[in-house]
């Protein structure tokens, strides 16, 4: 077996590897989903590695590059080994095998989540010297099942769409700095590939919802503090589910402190289903 570079691999190699790899998992990818994923991951295929055994790619991580709390970062868009090939370490040989390029190419750290019951990975990470960093939440429900409660906006509100030209006014509004995927770093790799609408008071921005309408990813949903409890993120929730084209709708990575966003979630019929650790490296 041999471990090398993604640069030349077909998306249609890569996509079958990950499939096989990802069967049985709660979570499923179609080609569409997983192309859109990793550009707005930031996935580098030229700095992602993989073992091959006759060339067939039977592990890899994916690597996305960009910046993350203004350092240059590395980030685990997806690790995992094919069924037959897994309790070889094959994972921590791509790993080690990765970091010297992503310390070439001027990362200084790197990025990853872990669910938080996956106490075998997490073992292994802290091993290699990551650190924990925070804890998110994730949920996760059918689209027709969402239950949305409405409320009425007074007269001088409203709900538009906007665009991320607006991420300063929008940055403004939240209370965490949101995880690798989320952030409106992501959101500009591919910011057709999203939907975003805006609350107004009068002239003045007090919220907004962002949604990947293939996807059925919820991004970033955010009301000013001065604004909240009256029916505003449910106004804009409802908005950007009006574009939602996925049969799912997905909200990944909320501060796992923030018990706002979950009641807020839960109270409009989208239920928690886990939790994951986020966990950096420095690359020294």
């Amino acid at each position: 077996m041999e471990i090398r570079s993604l640069k030349d691999i077909s998306f249609d190699a890569l996509y079958t590897a990950w499939d096989e790899a990802f069967k049985g998992y709660a979570a499923s990818w179609s080609r569409e989903e997983l192309q859109k994923d990793l550009r707005r991951r930031g996935y580098t295929p030229e700095l992602s590695f993989g073992t091959f055994d006759n060339e067939k790619l039977v592990s890899f991580t994916l690597n996305g590059i960009g910046t993350f709390n203004g350092i240059k970062t590395a980030y685990d868009t997806g690790t995992a080994t094919v069924t037959d090939y897994r309790g070889k370490g094959l994972a921590t040989k791509i790993f080690e095998a990765a970091v010297p390029y992503l310390k070439d190419a001027g990362c200084k750290q790197y990025l990853l989540e872990v669910l938080q019951d996956n106490t075998s990975a997490i073992s292994v990470y802290k091993k290699l010297g990551f650190t924990i960093t925070r804890g998110f939440n994730y949920f996760r429900q059918e689209a027709d099942k969402v239950q949305m409660k409405h409320t009425a906006l007074l007269q001088h509100e409203a709900i538009q769409p906007i665009t991320i030209a607006l991420k300063t006014d929008m940055t403004a509004l939240g209370d965490h700095e949101p995880s690798w995927q989320n952030s409106f770093e992501s959101i500009e790799r591919a910011p057709y590939d999203f939907v975003i609408a805006g609350a107004y008071n009068a002239d003045k921005l007090i919220g907004y919802g962002i949604l990947a309408p293939a996807t059925g990813d919820i991004t970033q949903l955010a009301v000013h503090k001065d604004h909240r409890r009256q029916g505003i993120g449910s106004a804009i929730l409802h908005s950007i589910l009006q574009s939602n084209r996925s049969g799912k709708i997905k909200v990944i990575n909320t501060e796992e402190t923030d018990n706002a966003i979950t009641s807020f979630l839960e109270a409009n019929g989208i239920p928690k289903c886990g939790s994951q650790y986020e966990m950096i490296l420095p690359i020294l």
